[in-house]
């Protein structure tokens, strides 16, 4: 019995000390946890095999909390409030919209004072609003206030930053509490946090900012903005690279970045970790922590190889010739490298956790961009090698489109801006996303002609929607060539089958030997005709209606105001899509109306007409130059003998600010040019000559009192000076020149007159 005990006490000894000895370390931790919880450290593996597996990180900095310059959410949440005293503010119920009722959506400026100078870059913004079509200088008319305190950069260490705000916005009569009003900023915060504090209390004013995190953010109120350098241009903009043909979808490079790299505080975790991805091959990952002054003093053992490779590769090299460019956030969420790489066609992949994209409210950034994740920065690679070609080639597509629609200058900028405002004021009369993210992009779609997309010119033919026709009419031969086209593609809704003449009327009718007279027969025979309108523009009444030649189609009388840009107004008896503009003089026979019809349907977004001119660069007195001389090229359709959409009439008077037409008003012979501009800024396409029997004689009145030298001469001037000062307000020449005529199958063959559709159109 002794003997059995004494076998059970040492088996349950030993048991207990192998127990202490393989587990004890356990158990002290299970013991301790339970009375530290708050105090025990996370316990990372300690690896045997770290020669093998390799570790990004250190583990003493995984131990740590983070980077102490780092804001903690507790900073960002008390920044916030201190900013966004109104953090729940939408527009109804922090924006006044019965401001807006009487005159619209109109924008005021504050009064510039004196002693408180502008960055380049919000005068730039100033000077885009008093340029658009929405501004006023009568505050009572204001439905929209935008402050003269230079609001840009609220960085307390730049040399840009405004004091006192708070105290001068207070002092503002129309400030009230911000109420209706728009704020502009471009840097918020300062080292080494770089929190959204502005400086000031912004009220229950709209924030249109850059940079901006989602976290405070204020959806259908505030505005995302994109980060602009200050010599981004004031209108017009560099064009994009990617051509047509020329550029294509697969590049040298795969996946590049050159760029700083911080050492230490915000977004330096990101860029420090960018050098794991670079191969040298088909993805190139530069960074450099040569910048500021003292840089030597924190830089650590990859600086001064990091900054002998970065100086191997050119950055508008590697824009070029890079399918995908990495766009991290640097100190702030938001970068120049942003628009830098729409520019280049240079797909944005984006690593910025937390940045509500520019203009989101609209944009579909998901055709244009890739958002990654800064955590997953180790997958970027696999992730863009999978992307097929062809959605490769329509996110480069869709960039050039982005950028030349809505950022390649302050202008297009500052009135993506204000037009999303305009369009939160009116919900059932805005913008679709569509419209948004398609050619020819929001600014040029306006919403108050109609928001359904088959009244736009633009849209048959991007979705194969063009008119079936009779197979007589054939195929359009091109006059330079042999070769024929066809003319239509593909069947379905189509432009209306009719069209409504305008005719402009500047001289007394009643004779029937007059030439007004003679073209409304000749227009009136058309079968495509469905009405003719007599624009008056004389100073005596126009004749009576028995006066009038007899007509098939209802003919009416417009009273004009004597100006030139009468012939462009939207006039609600205008109900068909095509318009027919005329001058009183042109001679016209029936069979090039209805031919130049049958062409214009086929192509509804451009102008199709008969007298042309074109533009070219003069070198010696550099400034663009008109002519009118019997040429191969062409950039421009005179509006006397020319189909278009009625859209146009819209947007002529509407998109267009007043300024502008009153320059037409002011010179003679400048309303067909602006058409001509206006219709190539939104097509980016030339205008189309169609056959014509009679060579168009631009000044026969003159001709007919004897005048034509002088005032020929004159004429031509004028629309030199025109064409120079419109450029001059676009920012760039919108014109395209073309060499293409066209004209109806067997046009000039050898061929019986009985197999001609429009025989007419060769006798002389």
């Amino acid at each position: 019995m002794q003997t059995r005990k004494k076998y059970i006490f040492l088996t349950f000894l030993v048991t207990w000390l192998l127990l202490f000895f393989f587990g004890g370390d356990q158990l002290r931790r299970f013991t301790l946890f339970s009375g530290r919880k708050a105090e025990a450290r996370r316990n990372w593996p300690r690896w045997t095999d770290r020669s093998l597996l390799k570790s990004f990180a250190d583990p003493e900095e995984l131990q740590s909390d983070g980077d102490p310059s780092l804001p903690s959410p507790r900073e960002r949440r008390a920044a916030r409030l201190s900013v966004y005293k109104n953090s729940r503010c939408r527009m109804e119920t922090c924006f006044d919209f019965s401001r807006c009722e009487k005159h619209g959506f109109k924008v005021f400026t504050y009064p510039q004072e004196r002693d408180q100078p502008l960055s380049e870059s919000y005068s730039k913004i100033l000077t885009s609003i008093e340029r658009s079509r929405y501004y006023t200088p009568n505050p009572e008319e204001a439905c929209l206030f935008i402050l003269s305190i230079d609001t840009l950069d609220r960085d307390h260490l730049s040399g840009q930053y405004v004091r006192n705000v708070d105290e001068k916005i207070r002092g503002f009569p129309l400030w009230n509490g911000g109420r209706n009003h728009l704020i502009f900023n471009l840097y918020s915060g300062t080292w080494p946090n770089y929190t959204e504090d502005l400086g000031f209390d912004i009220g229950q004013a709209i924030l249109a900012k850059a940079s901006f995190y989602t976290e405070t953010f204020r959806p259908g109120f505030d505005i995302s903005i994109p980060l602009f350098p200050k010599d981004h241009p004031q209108r017009g903009g560099e064009k994009g690279w990617l051509y047509q043909d020329s550029i294509p979808p697969k590049k040298k490079y795969l996946l590049v970045f050159k760029g700083k790299r911080y050492l230490t505080g915000i977004g330096s975790g990101t860029r420090n970790a960018l050098h794991h991805i670079h191969n040298g091959k088909d993805i190139i990952s530069l960074t450099t922590c040569k910048h500021g002054k003292d840089w030597e003093k924190h830089k650590d053992t990859r600086c001064d190889k990091d900054n002998v490779d970065y100086e191997k590769f050119d950055y508008q090299e590697l824009l070029h010739n890079s399918t995908f460019c990495i766009v991290p956030r640097g100190r702030r969420l938001g970068s120049f490298r942003f628009l830098e790489a729409l520019q280049a066609a240079c797909i944005p992949v984006l690593l910025s956790d937390g940045w509500e994209l520019p203009f989101a409210e609209v944009i579909d950034w998901g055709k244009a961009a890739v958002v990654g994740n800064e955590r997953l920065l180790l997958q970027i690679p696999s992730a863009v090698r999978c992307i097929h070609p062809e959605r490769v080639l329509a996110f480069q597509q869709q960039t050039q489109f982005l950028w030349d629609a809505y950022f390649s200058s302050v202008d297009k900028i500052v009135h993506t801006t204000l037009e999303i405002i305009k369009d939160r004021l009116v919900p059932h009369r805005s913008r679709s996303r569509f419209l948004w993210n398609a050619l020819p992009g929001g600014l040029l779609a306006l919403p108050n002609f109609s928001t359904h997309l088959g009244d736009f010119p633009f849209y048959y033919l991007q979705h194969g929607r063009t008119p079936p026709v009779p197979a007589e009419h054939g195929t359009l031969s091109a006059c330079h060539n042999a070769t024929t086209l066809p003319l239509f593609v593909s069947s379905g809704s189509s432009p209306s089958e009719k069209f409504t003449a305008l005719i402009r009327a500047v001289s007394p009718a009643g004779s029937p030997s007059q030439p007004i007279v003679r073209l409304i027969q000749a227009v009136s025979a058309s079968q495509y005709c469905a009405q003719i309108l007599v624009l008056w523009s004389c100073e005596k009444p126009p004749p009576p209606r028995e006066k009038w030649p007899e007509s098939t189609v209802p003919l009416t009388i417009i009273q004009g105001r004597g100006k030139l840009s009468d012939r462009f107004f939207p006039y609600v008896s205008i109900q068909t899509d095509a318009v027919l503009s005329l001058d009183e003089h042109t001679s016209l026979l029936t069979s090039e109306v209805d031919f130049a019809f049958v062409v214009w349907r086929s192509f509804p977004e451009r102008i199709v007409g008969f007298p042309t001119r074109s533009h070219f660069w003069d070198p010696e007195q550099r400034r663009w130059g008109y002519t009118s001389k019997w040429t191969n090229e062409l950039s421009i359709v005179l509006t006397a003998a020319a189909f278009y959409h009625r859209y146009y009439h819209s947007l002529f008077t509407e998109y267009l600010p007043t300024g502008l037409r009153e320059l037409v008003d002011g010179l003679a012979a400048c309303e067909d040019i602006l058409m001509n501009i206006l219709v190539a800024t939104v097509t980016k396409l030339p205008p189309i000559k169609v056959t014509q029997r009679k060579q168009h004689k631009e000044n026969s009145l003159q001709q007919v009192k004897g005048t034509a030298g002088v005032a020929g001469g004159q004429r031509f001037s004028q629309r030199q000076d025109c064409l120079n000062q419109l450029v001059d307000w676009f920012g760039y020449m919108p014109l395209v020149s073309s060499q293409l005529r066209l004209d109806p199958v067997l046009f000039k063959d050898q061929v019986s007159v009985l197999r001609k559709k429009y025989p007419h159109l060769e006798k002389p």
